[in-house]
């Protein structure tokens, strides 16, 4: 194969990954990259890449993004924001993008990655999940609702067309290029000599509550891995795959990891305190995140694993640690 692949957000926290993977793939043969601000494929050893300046919530920009490609692989998302502003590039800008590929004449396949979040953090979610599950989302959350509503308008835009459409759904992404876990962090933004200060007296590092739900981590790379899988298979079928590295974390293990002192608290606790936000009439959009410490969302990633071939290199503790290593 010769594939020529564009790519929406190809320097974010999965695009630049993305990107060297798909450079490395012998099927590939040239990867458009498009973005807002420059980038400059050569000082990164890009040989592959082309840069198109372009925004997915200009219409004509992704048309002529997709007209003369045979995979569009949509990245580009904001994943902390507000819930204005993110709906506004989550939701239209994605619909650009789906409309766009179905309507032009030469893509072939499409490459999504969608999230976890996309099937809500609900009591009677199974564990594991597998992907034959509904994604619901959390309408309280707006990051697990816009990624819902991603999929939905997925299955909508592609109804009856021949696009191969393969969507993948990453846990929690994380490691040196995916610092986004760590930034989270209320103490991040502290003064350096305070958290220097807070590795010399343990007392003095912040509390985190761990309200006993496991996660699980993967590592960039490990995700970028699965995208030039989707991107370039020709035997496994479309569809959507979840991907998780291997192995289960404690918030206890990230806060301890990222320089909080970890609290146990009881999961009714962490219920008990989405059900409050969730009446309140106003939430910042930063809040919305603790509903997803309300219910389990571990994944089964078997189906990636024996119809895609993707096996991860990295086990979530290890991508946690490298994550630390990063931002300490």
């Amino acid at each position: 194969m010769a594939l020529r692949v564009a790519v929406t957000g190809p320097t974010g926290e999965i695009g630049i990954s993305t990107i060297e993977a798909l450079e490395d793939n012998p099927d590939v043969e040239q990867i458009v990259g498009m973005a807002r601000r420059p980038f400059d494929p050569e000082a990164r050893g890009w040989t592959k890449t082309v840069y198109r300046q372009g925004d997915i919530l200009d219409r004509d920009a992704v048309d002529g993004l997709v007209a003369d490609v045979d995979v569009v692989v949509h990245l580009a998302f904001i994943i902390m924001g507000s819930r204005e502003e993110s709906a506004r590039i989550n939701l239209a800008g994605t619909r650009n993008v789906f409309e766009a590929t179905v309507a032009a004449a030469r893509p072939r396949r499409l490459v999504y990655t969608s999230s976890v979040a996309a099937y809500g953090y609900h009591a009677d979610n199974p564990v594991p999940i597998t992907e034959d599950v509904p994604t619901r989302g959390t309408p309280e959350h707006y990051y697990s609702e816009q990624k819902a509503a991603c999929e939905e308008a997925l299955a909508e835009t592609t109804a009856g067309s021949s696009l191969e459409v393969y969507v993948l759904r990453p846990c929690i992404v994380a490691g040196p290029k995916a610092p986004a876990l760590a930034e989270a962090m209320p103490w991040h933004q502290l003064p350096g000599v305070f958290r220097q200060l807070t590795r010399a007296v343990p007392l003095l590092k912040p509390p985190f509550p761990d309200p006993g739900t496991p996660l699980q981590l993967v590592h960039h790379d490990d995700v970028a891995a699965a995208i030039a899988l989707a991107s370039t298979t020709s035997t496994a079928a479309p569809g959507a795959y979840n991907i998780a590295g291997d192995g289960l974390l404690s918030m206890s293990d990230v806060g301890a990891a990222l320089g909080a002192r970890p609290i146990k608290v009881p999961h009714v606790a962490a219920v008990a305190t989405s059900e409050v936000i969730a009446r309140l009439p106003f939430v910042p959009s930063a809040l919305e995140w603790l509903h997803a410490g309300r219910a389990s969302t571990v994944m089964d990633t078997e189906k990636a694993r024996t119809e895609l071939g993707w096996r991860p290199k990295y086990t979530a503790e290890q991508t946690l640690q490298a994550l630390a290593s990063a931002v300490d």
